[in-house]
């Protein structure tokens, strides 16, 4: 990259013209590699912690399965139920993912998605990809 940037510079007569767009493009760059992407799992953790119910099987970030029997959103905690009667307050933040169990049988001739033609957002419970079914069965 440094290379091609350096070539670019001497290979042009306008000089200014390389110097002014590079730190744009740079910039540019960036958003889309790394600032983008964080917004929107940023966006996709708050839908999450606000769609929360009691009664919802979650597991933490902290790789802790439990289920929520409290939610209290002035403080934004919730308890949740790590084992019979052992309750534990935790952020709503601290929530990984909720956990979907389907109760009727898969069909392979059939996408995965819900009932009203949505897909499954990431952090609901989504199934891995095919490949990576396949993958683990081996």
């Amino acid at each position: 990259m440094v290379a091609l940037i350096s070539w670019l510079a001497a290979s042009s007569s306008s000089g200014s013209s390389i110097t002014f767009l590079l730190p744009l493009l740079l910039i540019g760059g960036l958003y889309f590699l790394m600032i983008r992407p964080q917004q929107k799992r940023a966006q996709q953790q708050k839908q999450l912690a606000e769609n929360l119910d009691p009664g919802d099987e979650i597991v933490t970030h902290g790789g802790m399965y439990g289920t929520i029997t409290e939610i209290d959103d002035d403080e934004g905690t919730i308890l949740l139920e790590v084992a019979p009667n052992i309750e534990i307050r935790m952020l709503k933040q601290a929530i990984a993912r909720r956990l979907v169990f389907d109760d009727e049988p898969e069909d392979d001739d059939q996408p995965d998605s819900s009932s009203d033609g949505q897909t499954k957002a990431l952090g609901d419970g989504a199934k891995p990809s095919a490949d990576k079914e396949a993958g683990d069965q081996r």
